[in-house]
């Protein structure tokens, strides 16, 4: 009885990790870039109430009689399908289409990496360099910031779909800036750590970067501006999770009920 207590006790820590995620998952449905993540459990230890030898001349039956222990919150996993693009009008606003990311340099001086888009010019000093809304600074395929030359204003500022950015001078002549996004890809982007901001770093379980600019064996991301990519979260989809999640945590809290009273009735059993 008490086994039963126990295991619907972690049914139910593990549903309200599941519910705690449809609810990120929801409050993100307007986060530019955003991937939905999906909850995945795995079953606890089982303990063995009956072996498969259950004779005194050692004669063995087909299976054994186990009993698990519960479930418990196996990962949250990223879904990085690609999101809806939303035409915007804002020379500043870049989508990826592809699997590529863009690369940020952080506030501690590390590189990260991010699917949203929304950039804006930003003035540092004398230079005027291309930023996340947030004030860290854009990169482009050899880790540099990716800054305005003297005399250029941002609205003369046109990218090609491969990312090479570039400005019109005052005789309407298109010059080259000698420099593009920095876009990358990973081999495996579910391992990626989620920093908030939209910001994802790399670890050992999303393997290396891959620069799209010098990495042949990868398919380049198309980069769309004046358009961004919108989060990937489908609500009817995350409504019918939530349904599914609170129905599995009442039968749960009726299991643990069911429990208790079968323990009520063995404690004033008499004689």
């Amino acid at each position: 009885m008490m086994r039963a207590l126990y295991t619907a006790a972690t049914g139910m820590i593990a549903q309200q990790s599941n519910v705690d995620n449809i609810s990120n998952n929801l409050s993100n449905v307007n986060t530019v870039g955003y991937k939905a993540q999906k909850t995945e459990f795995k079953s606890l230890l089982y303990q063995t109430i009956q072996t498969r030898t259950t004779s005194a001349n050692g004669e063995e039956k087909p299976i054994s009689a186990q009993v698990g222990l519960g479930t418990r919150v196996a990962s949250n996993t990223s879904i990085f399908t690609q999101g809806a693009p939303q035409a915007t009008e804002n020379m500043t606003d870049f989508m990826l289409d592809g699997e590529g990311f863009f690369a940020v340099r952080g506030a501690d001086g590390e590189t990260y990496y991010t699917r949203a888009g929304n950039f804006t010019w930003a003035v540092n000093g004398n230079a005027i360099r291309l930023t996340t809304p947030e004030g860290y600074p854009v990169l482009d395929s050899n880790g540099n910031e990716i800054t305005l030359p003297a005399g250029v204003s941002s609205g003369q500022v046109v990218v090609s779909s491969d990312g090479a950015f570039g400005y019109y001078n005052a005789n309407g002549q298109y010059v080259d800036m000698n420099r593009r996004f920095g876009i990358y890809q990973f081999n495996n982007p579910a391992g990626l750590e989620k920093e908030g901001s939209n910001l994802l770093s790399e670890t050992p379980a999303s393997g290396e970067p891959l620069n799209e600019a010098t990495n042949n064996n990868v398919i380049p991301s198309k980069v769309l501006q004046g358009y961004l990519e919108s989060s990937n979260v489908q609500v009817a989809d995350e409504m019918v999770n939530m349904i599914i999640a609170q129905r599995a945590y009442q039968l749960n809290s009726k299991a643990i009920n069911a429990a208790d009273e079968m323990l009520e009735q063995a404690n004033n059993l008499r004689r």
